[in-house]
């Protein structure tokens, strides 16, 4: 069993592991890590298109597409996390941070919001969405 801060239940705690081990391996560059806990009909709606990708080749494609604009070190961090689980659905949200390659060769930060929706399957929690956004342009 794993400590967990009080007030923290078993499934958050769980959660917040699963999503720690993914945000490291994205900034590892680990596609085998990043899909460990994703279902297979996994659905992501991501900022830059493909308006949706579902399964999990769709989302390699995206990541292939996010490590070919991202400056090495991968910068990949999250604040103001939140998750909330019943017995069987949690969903968290988080503000996102990362650096992005312009067209004219600028780095620049990139903020987003992030919404991931979890099932949990065999007594496993499974990511099987992810949104990722900006805020529109006024």
């Amino acid at each position: 069993m794993t400590d967990k801060a009080p007030g923290i239940t078993a499934d958050e705690s769980e959660i917040r592991q699963i999503f720690e081990q993914w945000s490291q391996a994205v900034r590892n560059k680990n596609l085998g890590a990043i899909l460990a806990h994703h279902h297979s009909d996994f659905l992501m709606f991501d900022v830059p298109p493909p308006f949706l990708s579902r399964g999990i080749p769709a989302y390699v494609e995206t990541w292939n597409l996010f490590f070919s604009m991202a400056p090495i070190p991968v910068k990949f961090d999250f604040d103001q996390l939140e998750i909330h689980a019943s017995a069987d659905v949690a969903f968290l949200t988080a503000i996102g941070h990362c650096r992005d390659t312009e067209p004219n060769g600028q780095i620049a930060p990139l903020d987003f919001r992030l919404t991931m929706g979890l099932r949990k399957i065999d007594g496993q929690w499974i990511i099987v969405h992810e949104h990722h956004s900006v805020p529109a342009a006024s």
